[in-house]
């Protein structure tokens, strides 16, 4: 298993310019041979690629456990409804506002509870998830709008073109992908990279050669969350009315077996599982009631037969190649 793992990779490694203009050229010439219900559903998958990534760098980088990655994502939604209705800015403009808002609150409040670890960090997450949740219910300050949320008049223009259509936002999206891949791929190749692997293979030891363990997780959720709060804009301008039930536990969890089936680490992985949690169940909408059982059926089978996840990453791989993993 591992020569033919190792064997792939070098294929990859060796045609991933051919591979990735192939792929970019068929990105770009999808919307004009499918519907504008799969357009859409496409739009979905970037989104939730956007969300993998940023919860990719927390999981897979450095080995956090974090169920928390939708309050981040409610901040940026409800920050773009919230300034773009009550002020007028710009979604342009509130992209980044809201990925720094949504930073912000992620370096505040992952700062208290950073040093635990497994599923002590885990269980407090997924209480932070909620306690965000909870808030966007209570309508704090009439800002929120309680239960029924909150509605996005404003759209996103390029040269006086709104982006409303499918396919519109369908481009919007999957150039965010495209930008966001390019930065982590820069990311991952960077001291600040590998500091987030020695962090995560051995903390102990990274600490020992001088990495600074508090400031290397605190700097991963921060830019996650950021990044989280980001895609949260273009998700408010699509879905143009935003609700807390949109941000609910089991998107989290959700989210997390994106990670996990993708590949801890692993960036092509996680848009992969991605596609698999957002296309499969369209395709198979006449057993929704057992969604969430095939859900965890894939989940069982993949950590029994595949545990490296669908494309592992480049570290699974050097393990396999020295011998230390299956």
């Amino acid at each position: 298993m591992r020569l033919e793992l190792s064997k792939q990779a070098s294929f990859i490694r060796a045609h991933s310019a051919w591979f990735i203009g192939a792929l970019a050229i068929a990105a770009v010439a999808l919307p004009f041979f499918i519907s504008d219900y799969w357009t859409d559903v496409c739009v979905f998958w970037g989104i939730n690629v956007l969300l993998g990534l940023s919860l990719n760098i927390i999981v897979g980088e450095v080995g956090l456990f974090n169920m928390g990655q939708m309050a981040f994502f409610a901040i940026g939604a409800y920050t773009t409804a919230i300034l773009s209705e009550r002020f007028g800015i710009n979604l342009w403009l509130l992209i980044p506002i809201s990925g720094l808002i949504a930073a912000a609150a992620g370096y505040v409040l992952t700062g208290p509870i950073i040093h635990l670890r497994g599923d002590y960090l885990l269980m407090v997450t997924i209480g932070l998830n909620e306690m965000i949740r909870i808030t966007l219910i209570n309508n704090p300050f009439g800002l929120t709008g309680g239960p029924n949320g909150l509605i996005v008049l404003d759209q996103f223009r390029i040269f006086g073109h709104v982006i409303q259509r499918p396919a519109d936002f369908y481009y919007l999206v999957w150039a965010a992908v495209a930008l966001l891949l390019f930065c982590l791929g820069r990311l991952q190749r960077s001291r600040v990279g590998r500091a987030w692997n020695y962090v995560r293979e051995d903390p102990i030891a990274a600490e020992a050669t001088g990495v600074n363990t508090r400031w290397a997780k605190t700097l991963a959720f921060t830019l996650g969350a950021g990044i989280a709060g980001a895609a949260g804009t273009i998700f408010a301008a699509k879905m143009m009315v935003i609700s807390p039930d949109s941000f609910t536990f089991m998107e989290s969890v959700i989210l997390f077996c994106i990670v996990i089936l993708g590949g801890m680490g692993s960036i092509p992985g996680v848009i992969l599982a991605s596609g698999a949690m957002m296309v499969l169940p369209e395709l198979l909408r006449n057993f929704a009631q057992y969604r969430m059982l095939l859900f965890g059926l894939a989940m069982a089978v993949m950590m029994i037969f595949r545990p490296q996840g669908l494309w592992p990453s480049q570290r699974w791989m050097t393990r396999l190649k020295e011998g230390d993993g299956e």
